[in-house]
């Protein structure tokens, strides 16, 4: 393991960060910030190997403050850019910066076959439940009957759910934090350094200006949190609440809340979070638990191992052909004659 000995400073720019106050982008920030230098001990990445991508939004002037690489690229295409970056130079710890609008919605498409090849990405999905930038449209994850600008008497449409998408498209790592949680999205992210593959961290984050508070039922503060949510870890139980008095069961085919200690439930009825299990079928659960039914999931979710990663594999076969190849560079190919045979 490297020991660079980098600090969260080595990763901040020298520009004014121009979030509005109380926006929750300021403290994902300041998480990503925290991790980098965490990332780059444990899997051995200079600063100069680390790239920042993104698309348009609030969250996409994200690459101005980090001290890396940066590309600012166009609405909804930051994913396929990010493809084409880490394809051509897969030696790059490439991280992608995208909204709720930006990857879910223009974006779509790109987004879930991103997932679908398994490309070694890390994407940070920011939602805020609305288009902030373009000042207060409904997006794809605004909550059914909103008013928004474009929704004066409710929104008909009912929301993507992004843990559902990345879990449907065969994802293989999904984890889900709160802008609030600095240290647990720190975790989240050098989790999804860690993975080998596409790697999505949705960060539940607050507009103060257009969609203030549309977290607050189970975020507004520690205690609420505490009450709402639960913190998902590999291999330990799925309890939560205040004193960990209350735990997830299994009861005919679907997730149950149950207080442990009454009506005969005990700690050893409580499920135990396997993020390695390659089965769908209970991270989709988590990951679709709303509140106030259910606690809302944060935490690793999902972190399953495949061999099949888009880049590597794209790289071995380009190797491949090179060695067997007799022409290895442009002038060969010019001097090796009046024609040549493509097989």
């Amino acid at each position: 393991m490297a020991e660079y000995k980098y600090t969260p400073a080595d990763f901040k720019s020298d520009q004014i960060v121009k979030w509005c106050p109380g926006c929750g982008d300021h403290a994902i920030l300041n998480a990503v910030q925290r991790a980098m230098p965490e990332v780059a001990d444990a899997l051995d990445i200079p600063h100069n190997k680390f790239t920042f991508v993104s698309g348009i939004g609030c969250s996409s002037r994200f690459i101005y403050y980090m001290k890396t690489f940066g590309f600012h690229t166009i609405h909804g295409r930051a994913n396929a850019i990010a493809t084409g970056i880490k394809v051509a130079n897969p030696d790059l710890s490439v991280w992608v910066c995208s909204g709720d609008g930006d990857s879910l919605a223009i974006g779509g498409n790109h987004f879930i076959h991103a997932i679908r090849r398994n490309i070694d990405l890390n994407l940070i999905l920011f939602n805020n439940e609305i288009y902030g930038l373009t000042k207060g449209q409904y997006s794809p994850t605004t909550k059914l009957g909103k008013i928004t600008k474009t929704s004066p008497v409710g929104t008909v449409e009912k929301p993507f759910n992004p843990g559902e998408l990345v879990i449907g498209a065969k994802g293989t790592f999904y984890a889900r934090t709160i802008d609030a949680e600095v240290m647990l999205t720190k975790d989240c992210l050098v989790a999804a350094a860690k993975h080998k593959g596409m790697a999505v961290v949705e960060a539940l984050v607050n507009c103060v200006i257009f969609n203030d508070k549309t977290h607050a039922a189970f975020a507004a503060d520690k205690a609420t949190r505490t009450k709402n949510t639960i913190t998902l870890k590999h291999g330990e139980k799925m309890l939560f609440g205040e004193g960990n008095s209350k735990g997830l069961v299994f009861e005919d085919m679907r997730l149950k809340v149950v207080t442990v200690g009454e009506d005969g439930y005990t700690l050893d009825d409580v499920l135990t979070h396997d993020a390695h299990c390659e089965d769908t079928t209970l991270h989709s659960m988590l990951a679709a638990m709303k509140y106030p039914e259910y606690p809302v999931a944060i935490g690793v979710i999902r972190d399953v191992k495949d061999e099949q990663v888009y880049d590597i594999k794209v790289k071995e076969q380009v190797e491949e052909q090179k060695a067997a190849s007799k022409i290895h560079t442009v002038d060969e190919l010019l001097h090796s004659g009046e024609t040549w045979t493509i097989e």
